[in-house]
């Protein structure tokens, strides 16, 4: 049993994308890559428009499982290296989606109470890693993909979705000692139920119809994000290890294509 005089650790979790920014982490890729060969332009167009699509109506999890197939056969033999080097030459650019303000104030207030703040989310993490320094969260929990030999195999090492995120939420609560029963999670999807589910204080952001109905039925605050601000203004200049730390590997604009697929497909696009 903890120690009455010993104070409870807490956190709160984040999903990132239209959660704490207003856009998918994962679709800002499409244009460098396409620049150095990696993509085609058709899928830079799916990109696009598969933008669109997320902002409007999220992703469910039939779409989030084509995602992961789909981005497994798409990456399979891609050169790190060249991922590292396009990812380290536009970096500046990929870090500048827009954060929403609130997210930003609302982080800031959590670590105020003493909370650690987590980012959680199905983006790759050397993405994910950046934004969440930027946004000064104390952990940062994403999927991860195998590599040999330099090159991609196209394996998930782990896919931070759906019950991944719970495995990986009450891992680190194991090994940080946070009472789950005392923290806080937000999210805008139907897919993150369970790691609402996980903590003691749910609140879902800008929802989507079957997350809000969700809600409602479970009594779960809902809350509104609509004051986009700069990401770069809250990230201060990188120093070079800090910029070769986050160039590791591009798996984020992997995923865009996947991402982009798993919306389109159902449109014939």
């Amino acid at each position: 049993m903890r120690p009455a005089s010993e104070p409870v650790r807490t956190a709160a979790f984040f999903d990132l994308d239209k959660t704490v920014i207003a856009k998918s982490s994962t679709l800002a890729f499409s244009k460098p890559f396409f620049d150095q060969g990696l993509i085609n332009r058709r899928t830079v167009l799916k990109s696009a428009y598969a933008q669109f699509l997320f902002l409007m109506s999220g992703a469910d999890h039939d779409q989030m499982d084509r995602m992961r197939s789909y981005l497994t056969n798409m990456c399979t033999g891609w050169d790190v290296e060249q991922v590292k080097s396009i990812v380290g030459e536009t970096l500046h650019e990929i870090v500048n989606p827009l954060v929403f303000a609130e997210a930003a104030e609302l982080i800031a207030d959590h670590k105020l109470c003493g909370r650690d703040v987590v980012v959680v989310s199905a983006s790759g993490e050397e993405i994910v890693a950046p934004i969440a320094r930027a946004l000064g969260a104390t952990h940062a929990m994403a999927t991860r993909m195998v590599v040999e030999d330099g090159k991609y195999t196209g394996d998930i090492a782990f896919y931070c979705f759906g019950e991944g995120k719970v495995e990986a939420i009450r891992e680190l609560a194991a090994r940080e000692g946070y009472a789950l029963e005392h923290c806080y999670a937000y999210s805008d999807s139907v897919t993150d139920v369970p790691m609402l589910e996980t903590v003691g204080h749910p609140t879902v952001v800008n929802p989507d119809r079957t997350l809000r109905k969700e809600a409602s039925a479970r009594g779960w605050p809902v809350l509104t994000f609509s004051k986009p601000v700069s990401l770069r203004d809250r990230i201060p200049a990188p120093s070079g290890a800090a910029m070769a730390t986050t160039a590791a590997v591009g798996v984020s604009a992997l995923a865009a294509g996947a991402l982009t697929y798993s919306l389109l497909r159902r449109f014939a696009f």
